[in-house]
């Protein structure tokens, strides 16, 4: 009590490990004496954030709080760390260093002691391995640390729960509740907390999601492999996935169903997932389980007789999804009652919606789903006709042969088509016929309020699905018109109200969003979205179409045109198989602007075979959309026209669309501009707002050599003003 006379610094550390209340009541009371002061300076440490017991304080004497973030390194004085031991690794090890330890002190400790007793090596490739070898046995050490000196110090009801709940990425109460059988496990969360800052917090869907830090996540792993019995595993496995499953992530259900070999789970979710349409069901996204289901398990179900037919059509396999569609068709043959029905609605659901089939039939089959539907003989899973695309005549199936006789299916099948599809035919008849008479170049007006009233049926008991179709009508008519902001706008609110309502959506609003980007000359942004885009080198997936015709776009705005090339080699191959029309037509489009940008033959007989095909149904938009990239090709007068009309409404608008937007796949080359580590540093620095002075001072350099600097960018960019300088290299991908 001496040194309370005299004020000063008094630090308490550990407060962690005050477990009994009387321990915390005599720390309180010393806080409080000592917060009265105002000569004291109190310094309060843990390795958990703020202790509820400790809460009133904090509010009556307003404590600065420091959170563990605050003391991580930046990735600056990360490469100053080590230079301080003398360590200087290559680039890629620097990054693999951050990317692991985000600045963690610890663990830059930990390999800088790795990296100091490497040897150095003459041969660049054998040193960037050692380091990044190094760099991982570092990442290891921390984790040993982590379970010797931190996880093992811990009250054991504490580590068999960290235990149960590391093999989820992240829990909520009640998944953790399920893998630990405990029903006060909300009480064990809060005491970890208090604890240590072993678990992070986050709020989603009003409830609280925890996720084990890293380190602790991994050595707990580790822990539970090696020191309880497998049978425990697996029903740690087991409750994972049954709580993944009952919350409606089929994904991470089938993971923890597989790792513990249920088969009945994996079998029960697949079933589930068949019952859906293509576009609702995760077909593609869970292939792996249903083609490792054996044969005689899938013949013992309806739903995965019919599945497996329907994912085989979409992996373009015709002859497996026939062979399994005969299997089906067998089996309803020797059912009867409730079974043969089901076998039956099975049937003429694959008869409509196989994709390989087209649209072969399609109105006798509309009729008798019809029919069957009125005499409640069955009734049909629900079918979406758009695929999650903004298009119906080009979405599950391509419809372009129904366009030349628009009207008149309209009135004949309209009633009947819309009773077939249940909620996905609402609004659908004004939205097939907006769509077809867009573009076929019909009247802007007649357009505008077919799709406006179709939009407003969906809306009213509809899906989300159709009022995308609207919106992407609506919107490519403001492009059309010279009203790019305003379809932005369109767009942008319809995304806000996808990502509550329908967030299937969201991948096609993107892209939507990137064509327009495309039509503004962001190039910058476009390139951006190539990190999420679908990997088409990995597996060609059917579903992402609309999505790979705009990555064939951005990569012709880049100057990669051998990338567009190969792609539109797949889609071609995927068009005919599956009876593509529209986006035949697109591909050879496409395909002549990037040999013609190649200067390679034959571009003029691929346009002129686009044109015939686009004359045929008189399809107008899918030429004119494409702007100045087919306008340059157009002007060379290389095509034979048929109808001069046609011709001449194609030319105009095309026309129009390159004085609109004159930057559309305006080509971008890659790898053409090289900028030193310095011009590209002070550039950067130049786009943070900083002036010529500043930058000076912060390299080091006078005012003349940052102007020199600037000057030689200008010109490698060829531009003549520092905005656009950092414009034309974020374009180009160099910030």
């Amino acid at each position: 009590m001496h040194s309370l006379k005299r004020g000063g610094i008094f630090v308490i550390d550990d407060l962690y490990l005050l477990e009994t209340q009387e321990e915390r009541n005599v720390c309180e009371c010393l806080i409080e004496k000592l917060c009265s002061r105002r000569d004291v300076w109190l310094v309060l440490i843990s390795r958990a954030p703020l202790p509820g017991w400790l809460t009133s304080l904090y509010i009556r004497y307003i404590f600065i709080t420091i959170g563990e973030e605050s003391l991580f390194l930046t990735e600056k004085e990360q490469e100053c760390y080590l230079e301080k031991w003398e360590l200087f690794p290559t680039k890629v090890a620097c990054k693999r260093i951050w990317d692991l330890g985000g600045g963690i002190p610890l663990f830059l400790r930990i390999v800088s002691m790795r990296l100091k007793e490497l040897p150095e090596l003459e041969n660049l490739e054998e040193q960037e391995e050692a380091e990044l070898e190094a760099v991982e046995k570092s990442r290891k050490d921390l984790w040993n640390y982590c379970e010797s000196y931190v996880c093992d110090q811990l009250d054991v009801e504490f580590q068999e729960f960290l235990a149960a709940v590391s093999i989820v990425e992240q829990f909520d109460l009640s998944m953790a509740q399920q893998l630990t059988k405990k029903k006060d496990a909300g009480r064990l969360i809060r005491q970890i907390q208090e604890t240590g800052n072993f678990l992070q917090e986050y709020r989603k869907n009003d409830r609280s999601i925890y996720e084990l830090r890293l380190p602790v996540k991994y050595s707990m792993r580790r822990r539970l492999s090696a020191r309880y019995p497998q049978d425990y595993i697996k029903e740690l496995y087991y409750s994972a996935g049954n709580s993944y499953e009952l919350d409606g992530n089929v994904k991470e259900a089938l993971r923890m169903y597989e790792l513990c070999h249920n088969k009945e789970g994996i079998s029960r979710i697949l079933i589930d997932n068949m019952r859906k349409n293509p576009a609702s069901g995760e077909y593609m996204e869970l292939k792996h389980y249903y083609l490792m289901l054996p044969k005689e398990k899938i013949l013992e179900s309806v739903e995965l007789m019919a599945g497996m037919s329907m994912l085989q059509s979409m992996l373009l396999n015709e002859e497996e999804s026939e062979r399994w569609y005969r299997e089906l068709a067998a089996y309803a043959k020797e059912q009867t009652g409730g079974m043969k029905r089901a076998a039956q609605e099975r049937l003429l659901y694959l008869d409509i919606g196989l994709p390989h089939r087209g649209i072969v039939r399609m109105t006798d089959l509309m009729k008798r789903a019809g029919l069957f539907l009125t005499d409640r003989k069955v009734s049909l899973p629900e079918f979406s006709v758009t695929s999650n695309l903004p298009s119906m005549m080009n979405g599950g199936k391509d419809f372009c042969e129904w366009s030349r006789r628009d009207r008149e299916l309209a009135k004949s099948l309209g009633k009947i088509v819309s009773s077939v599809l249940g909620k996905y035919g609402k609004g659908l008849v004004d939205l097939a016929l907006a769509e077809s008479f867009f573009e076929k170049g019909g009247d802007d007006y007649e357009v505008s309020s077919l799709a406006g009233r179709g939009r407003m049926k969906a809306e009213s008991g509809g899906k989300m699905e159709q009022v995308f179709v609207a919106v992407g009508i609506l919107t490519q008519l403001s492009i059309l018109n010279n009203h790019l902001e305003e379809a932005v706008d369109m767009l942008e609110n319809f995304r806000q109200t996808a990502e509550q309502e329908a967030p299937r959506l969201l991948p096609n609003i993107r892209a939507l969003s990137v064509r327009m980007d495309l039509y503004r000359g962001r190039i910058g942004e476009a390139r951006r979205w190539l990190v999420e885009a679908p990997k088409e080198d990995a597996e060609f997936i059917t579903l992402e179409r609309y999505r790979y015709l705009l990555k064939v776009r951005v990569y012709l705005a880049m100057g990669r045109k051998e990338k567009a090339l190969l792609l539109l080699d797949k889609l071609r191959f995927y068009a005919e198989k599956m009876h593509r029309i529209y986006i035949g037509i697109e591909v050879l489009i496409l395909s002549a602007v990037a040999m013609y940008r190649m200067g390679k033959d034959g571009w003029q007989e691929i346009l002129q075979e686009a044109v015939e095909r686009a004359e045929d149904y008189h399809f107008v938009r899918i030429l004119t959309r494409e702007g100045t990239a087919l306008w340059e090709l157009l002007k060379t007068g290389t095509v034979t026209w048929k109808d001069p009309e046609y011709k001449k409404q194609v030319m105009a608008e095309c026309e129009c669309m390159a004085d609109f937007y004159p930057a559309y796949l305006k080509e971008k080359q890659e790898g053409n501009v090289f900028l030193t580590d310095k011009a590209l540093k002070i550039l950067r620095l130049q786009a943070e707002g900083l002036s010529v002075e500043k930058i000076a001072d912060q390299m080091g350099l006078s005012q003349a050599g940052v102007k020199y600097y600037n000057r030689e960018t200008y010109k490698k960019l060829s531009v003549k003003n520092k905005t656009a300088a950092v414009l034309e290299a974020r374009n180009r991908g160099l910030l």
